[in-house]
Parts: C-alpha cells; sequence; structure tokens
C-alpha cells in the first residue's frame, strides 16, 4: 500500500481507503463487515470512512465492532454528518446543535474519544456557514475531531469554507467528491480551489456505483452485486444501467488486460493518476474485492491507457461542475 498526505497536512492516508455505505446495512452485509475491515488492514488500509445516518447508525457500530482488535493511533477514522438521524427537526443540517449531537453520537457508537476527520456530506443552505465553523472550533479545540473535511460541496462554498476555516483557525484539508472515469465534475472547479486552499480529495464512488468493474455489461444483474440489493442500493445503481453506456464500459476490458489490470484496479487507479487526490473511498461486499482492489495502489498508468480511455468513454463522460449537489432545502 501507498500512502499520501491529505491536502496541506501532516496526515499520511492510504491510497486506498475503506468506507461502509450500502455495505453494512443488511444483515447479510453485517454478517460480512468483519472479514471485509481485516481484508483491508491485511491490505495495508488505515482510513476507514463511515457516517451518522447510514444505516440508522449501523455502519459506525458495524464499523467499530470490526475494528476492535486494531490499535486506535494506527487508524484514520472519519464519519461525517448531514444527513436525517431522527424524527426531530435538529437532527439534521450543520447546526450548532446537530453538529455536537450528532458527533457524539458517532463518537459513542465508534467507541472512540475522537475522529481524525469529520465531514461536512452537503453545504447547509438554511444555516449561517459561521455558524458552523464556529462551532468545529470548539470542537477541534476539545480535541473531539483533529481534521475537517467537506463532500459535495461547490467551488464558490469551498472558497468561503476555506476563508472562515483559516480565521478560526480550522484545520479543513479534505473534501470527498463523486469522482471516477465516468463522473470529472471536480475538475474544473473544485480541485482547483481546493488546490489552493490546501485542500486534497478522498473520492468516492471511484467505481462508479459498480458500473467500472464491468459486471453489469453482458446484461443481467449479478448475484449479489448491488442492483441486486436493497432499496436504497437499487435506486443508486438502476439509473445507470444504460446499454449504449455499459457496451462502452464493456470495451474497457481490453484496455485493463493490456496493463494487466482487472476493470475495477483500472477505474481505481485511474482516478489515483490525479495530483489532487489523496485516497480512494471504496466498498465492498466481500473480502476479495477488498483485497483486489487493493492492488491498484501504486499503480502508474502511461499516456496511451489514458487516451484510450478518453476515446473509448467520449460524450458519456460527465464534466459539468453545475452537477456538485447539495439539497438547497434538505430540512
Amino acid at each position: 500500500m501507498e500512502f499520501r498526505r491529505l491536502g496541506g497536512s501532516g496526515l499520511l492516508v492510504s491510497e486506498l481507503s475503506y468506507g461502509n455505505w450500502l455495505t453494512h446495512g443488511s444483515a447479510t452485509a453485517q454478517s460480512n463487515a468483519p472479514a471485509c475491515v481485516h481484508a483491508a488492514l491485511d491490505a495495508g488500509i488505515n482510513l476507514f470512512s463511515t457516517a451518522a445516518a447510514w444505516g440508522a447508525g449501523d455502519a459506525e457500530v458495524s464499523l467499530a465492532k470490526a475494528l476492535r482488535a486494531t490499535r486506535r493511533d494506527d487508524l484514520v477514522l472519519c464519519s461525517g454528518v448531514y444527513w436525517p438521524e431522527g424524527p426531530s427537526r435538529n437532527a439534521s443540517g450543520l447546526s450548532r446543535k446537530h453538529l455536537h449531537t450528532s458527533l457524539h453520537g458517532s463518537l459513542r457508537r465508534l467507541e472512540t474519544d475522537y475522529l481524525d476527520v469529520y465531514q461536512l456530506l452537503r453545504f447547509d443552505y438554511q444555516t449561517p456557514l459561521e455558524e458552523t465553523f464556529l462551532a468545529l472550533s470548539d470542537l477541534v479545540r476539545h480535541g473531539k475531531i483533529l481534521y475537517v473535511g467537506t463532500s459535495e460541496w461547490s467551488a464558490e462554498q469551498l472558497l468561503r469554507a476555506s476563508t472562515l476555516a483559516a480565521e478560526l483557525r480550522v484545520p479543513l484539508v479534505a473534501n470527498q467528491p463523486h469522482y471516477s472515469m465516468l463522473w470529472r465534475v471536480p475538475e474544473a472547479q473544485v480541485m482547483p480551489v481546493c488546490r489552493r486552499a490546501g485542500i486534497g480529495q478522498l473520492v468516492s464512488l471511484p467505481l462508479a456505483q459498480g458500473l467500472l468493474t464491468g459486471k453489469y455489461c453482458d446484461g443481467g444483474i449479478p448475484a449479489g452485486s448491488r442492483a441486486a440489493g436493497d432499496e436504497a442500493a437499487r435506486q443508486a445503481i438502476w439509473p445507470l444501467l444504460n446499454k449504449d453506456l455499459l457496451d462502452r464500459i464493456g470495451l474497457l476490458r481490453g484496455v485493463a488486460a493490456h496493463a494487466g489490470l482487472s476493470m475495477a484496479q483500472l477505474a481505481i487507479a485511474w482516478t489515483l493518476q490525479h495530483e489532487d487526490v489523496a485516497s480512494a473511498v471504496t466498498g465492498a461486499s466481500t473480502p476479495d474485492q477488498i483485497t483486489e482492489n487493493a492492488k491498484a495502489a501504486g499503480i502508474t498508468l502511461d499516456f496511451e491507457v489514458l487516451t484510450q480511455i478518453d476515446e473509448l468513454l467520449g460524450t458519456f463522460v460527465q464534466t459539468d461542475p453545475r452537477l456538485t449537489f447539495s439539497p438547497p432545502q434538505y430540512r
């Protein structure tokens, strides 16, 4: 496993990290969770990403149980806040109240005294940004969180946040955008703004919900795939099962084979070619997936391979920065 510094900080994170969105919610997934987490540790992964709202807190509980035998100092634990965590009107968003209640719930479920990175999972249009960052400043000062991150924030929002972070001495060092061969939306605006502000990228969905593994290219829904999962998983993947797109993705098999990589390894290695990417966050339903994906670390793709990928995917690549999304009125 190779390691990179996260943004302008001194924190070293593994090139691949383990996220458990949609993978630790069901009973079957939870039964596989310890083996998946142990496979990640065996592969040298040190960054584990979860969130308070995922599985109504079960994702954090599942991760904590799997990590109990691991030294806390060896881990980079990330959890996030924004999505609803209960029926209360104050149980979502980025208000001072929700940041405090959500964080302490996460610390309890994760069985830890602090988080390495506390991620603001969407921009909150209904809470003043100053309120959010004053609360974060307090949490940093009290040692509850070490660093702060964002997810799916626009370039303009990140500019405002980085200014406040500097004024209030909040170590804003991470951003977690969706980013893959197919989804290059952050490249035009978000990544340049982050680079100037010392914010690194912990990119999510590098496999585009599993599309870039090639598992859907032959038609049908493979057993055990996300498209065959629970309702949340199906909603995430089904809109992407476009035949023309899947045909193009299928052509990448030859590119991957020529490079001596699996389709998944090619897709993850592609994201790691970007100089601003510190780590690619991947999930898994089996330990073997983790072990195979981790082999993408340290891979350098040559110019010919990168050009072939661009040519084959063509107009299916999304680049419009306006597609960076935070719900305008969630609460």
